[in-house]
């Protein structure tokens, strides 16, 4: 899964915010065959051939992975390359990512159920995950794309308006192209807060 762009550009000023003025690679969102999906809060990772990784960012000065897979390749200017990396169960930085996978085998613990439609990237979310901000009761696997949002407006008054509605408590926009093209908005790229913060006892963080 490789890093994805903004759908408008940063502000120079401000690289935390975006300004009124459309990034020319996104263009494309604003033509047919896209959809906007919701954009999770938690920690990426994938299942491939009912085998289970998480993400690792090698950035600069990092150790990159000898058995990793790279999601993309390297940054010229920064070196930064996230890769997947495998997940063990006897790892504890590793434990919630396990017990949210296996929250999804069968009863025999053998193999998943619809093994072959569990492929794809994912967000561990939960009470131990970044604060839990998605409410989520234990701990679960989001799959990437799977919340289509209704969104009729893509401009970015119509998109801050969007976000900014309390009804609204999600992270973020991914915009999906059906030729495999991804761009986002986020909450905070307009300086707006999710409405929840925090849970009392949910501290852990286990992003890469």
């Amino acid at each position: 899964m490789k890093k994805i762009t903004t759908l408008y550009k940063k502000d120079v000023n401000n690289l935390s915010r975006v300004i009124k003025e459309v990034n020319p690679e996104n263009e494309w969102v604003f033509g047919s065959d896209v959809i906007a999906t919701q954009k999770f809060d938690g920690s990426a990772c994938m299942i491939k051939d009912c085998i289970l990784y998480k993400r690792y960012d090698a950035k600069k000065g990092r150790e990159k992975p000898e058995y990793g897979i790279p999601c993309q390749e390297e940054d010229p200017i920064t070196g930064h390359q996230p890769y997947w990396v495998l997940c063990y169960k006897r790892k504890p930085e590793d434990k919630y990512f396990c017990e949210a996978f296996e929250a999804m085998v069968d009863e025999d613990k053998k193999l998943p159920a619809c093994f072959d439609s569990l492929d794809g990237t994912y967000e561990l979310c939960g009470e131990k995950v970044e604060g839990n901000p998605e409410h989520i009761k234990g701990h679960k696997l989001l799959k990437h794309g799977s919340v289509v949002l209704d969104i009729s407006d893509y401009s970015f008054e119509g998109l801050k308006a969007y976000l900014s509605n309390p009804l609204n408590d999600i992270e973020g926009i991914v915009f999906h192209h059906t030729d495999g093209r991804m761009c986002k908005i986020r909450k905070s790229d307009f300086g707006i807060k999710r409405q929840h913060g925090m849970e009392e006892n949910s501290t852990i963080k286990v992003k890469l």
